[in-house]
């Protein structure tokens, strides 16, 4: 089972360092707009899980940076959901500029809780079902 989308978006100049380079820790915000665009493209919003009393909190992130990207570089990030596996769902995500030079590659888990007691649990049919 493996779902992608893909989204874009500018690097704004407030999100760059001394040096004219995005800054790291700005990436893993890059994800999570993916992350997010990812579900809402199934037909998904993080909104209405959270409505349905679920949460879905990262357990770990990984990155990979290979390549700089500078203020004003529109960056594609490709965000692809590769499987589930009980309570956890796993994402990959690969970031390219416009000259198509990946920028960065991560890794996140993240794992369904229950909104009231903050418990992992089982991913609400919805979520299932829109992946098959």
């Amino acid at each position: 089972m493996k779902f992608k989308h893909t989204i874009q978006l500018r690097v704004r100049y407030g999100e760059t360092d001394q040096m004219g380079y995005c800054y790291y820790g700005n990436y893993a915000q890059y994800f999570e707009v993916g992350r997010v665009e990812t579900l809402r493209s199934l037909g998904l919003s993080y909104k209405q899980l959270e409505n349905e009393g679920f949460m879905l909190p990262v357990s770990e992130f990984s990155v990979k940076y290979k390549s700089p990207a500078f203020y004003d570089d529109l960056l594609s990030i490709e965000t692809t959901i590769t499987e589930t596996k009980g309570a956890r769902v796993y994402f990959t995500y690969t970031i390219k500029n416009e000259s198509n030079v990946t920028i960065a590659t991560a890794t996140t888990t993240l794992v369904f809780v229950a909104k009231e007691t903050m418990r992992p649990t089982t991913p609400p049919t919805i979520f299932t079902k829109l992946l098959e």
